[in-house]
């Protein structure tokens, strides 16, 4: 059932459209997160979801005793909702232990039963140990521990967070990211979470929805979404890629022949509209690149009944940690491709290699920008 639905959600401020009419439901449940890039109308959103800002259209809706409610004009107060922000906003002059048990209190709760209640998110966020201590002596990481319980402690039918952890550094944001995925799991509480940050959607989410210029461009499980994009911004957004300009040699029923500029030819969907001398776009993952010295294949995939094959020279060979990254030009088009340490090529600057793609992994795009299927 859906706990959130927002329908035709539209936000202006002045000659700015910050969010246009946007529509989304969520399952009571589920941990949804708003992707994209700055800008795009993600933390909006969640203000629009909070009650911190009224839609000039559209409707907010709620679940309440079963049934979905119109809350557009509702306070924050009313709506069953608490938000966790990029900033931890801790009182200074209460304790750890005061600044989780505060909505409690604003609420009505009695000292006993608030603070009890206080002490049980604490220790969900494994910070009970900290309970008496002072908030300024804590940490990054155990300051969004404690702003998390905070939120937490009022029992809100669905939680939002505005990219709690960018202020984070890059290891402890990846174990904070774990620690979430274990307490969204715990406690099945609804959560819609807001990142620019693709490897912490990915990690977090049950479904992802891409945000661009104020509204969903998609949503779906994450393996669904990266890997069956329905648009060029979704398929360059999520990830890295080699986007290569293809002519469509000629089209026979829902087929259509692709010329790639390094000569090669493919087999690929007509779709709807798709004429000979088209130009489209071709979306190659570096992933899904295989390339080959001496007749070997250096990732030992075996061949695909259909792909793209090329020769190409490679021009550089970076190593990033545990991978490394290849430069590879065919034909004056430029292509990245990499490889595990374990995996790397015997290949140097200015050597020859073969390069394939199976078909099912070529992914093209029309001029408008959709994916022709």
């Amino acid at each position: 059932m859906s706990l959130l639905e927002l329908t035709g959600v539209t936000k202006r401020y002045g000659d700015l459209t910050a969010v246009d009419g946007m529509s989304l439901s969520v399952d009571r449940g589920e941990l949804v997160c708003l992707l994209g890039p700055s800008g795009c109308g993600k933390s909006t959103t969640l203000r629009l979801i909070a009650g911190f800002e009224s839609p000039d259209d559209g409707t907010v809706e709620l679940a309440a005793d079963g049934r979905l409610e119109d809350v557009t004009e509702r306070p924050p107060n009313e709506r069953g909702t608490s938000m966790v922000f990029q900033d931890w906003a801790l009182f200074p002059n209460k304790s750890v232990i005061e600044n989780v048990a505060f909505g409690p209190k604003m609420n009505g709760v009695g000292r006993e039963r608030r603070r009890a209640r206080a002490r049980e998110m604490l220790d969900v966020v494994e910070m009970a140990d900290h309970a008496d201590g002072d908030p300024t002596d804590l940490s990054g990481g155990q300051k969004q521990r404690v702003a998390l319980a905070r939120s937490l402690a009022v029992d809100p039918d669905l939680l939002l967070l505005d990219e709690p952890l960018s202020n984070l550094d890059r290891q402890l944001r990846e174990a904070m990211q774990l620690e979430l995925k274990s307490i969204h799991e715990r406690l099945d509480t609804t959560m819609v979470y807001v990142t620019h940050d693709q490897d912490e959607a990915f990690t977090l989410a049950d479904r992802i929805a891409v945000v661009d210029d104020g509204r969903v461009r998609q949503v779906g499980p994450p393996e669904d979404v990266y890997t069956d994009p329905d648009t060029l911004f979704v398929e360059s957004f999520l990830g890295t890629s080699n986007f290569v300009d293809v002519r469509v040699a000629s089209t026979s029923g829902d087929t259509a022949t692709l010329e790639f500029p390094f000569g090669s030819q493919l087999r690929g969907p007509a779709g709807e509209g798709v004429s000979p001398g088209e130009e489209v776009t071709a979306s190659l993952r570096p992933e899904h690149l295989s390339v080959e010295t001496d007749g070997v294949r250096a990732d030992g995939a075996t061949r695909s009944r259909e792909e793209l094959a090329f020769t190409a020279t490679v021009d550089s060979r970076i190593h990033r940690g545990s991978r490394y990254r290849y430069e590879l030009t065919a034909a004056d088009t430029s292509l990245v491709t990499s490889r595990r340490v374990a995996d790397r090529l015997a290949a140097e600057p200015g050597d020859t290699v073969t390069v394939r793609c199976g078909a099912e992994h070529v992914n093209v795009f029309d001029e408008a920008g959709r994916r022709i299927r």
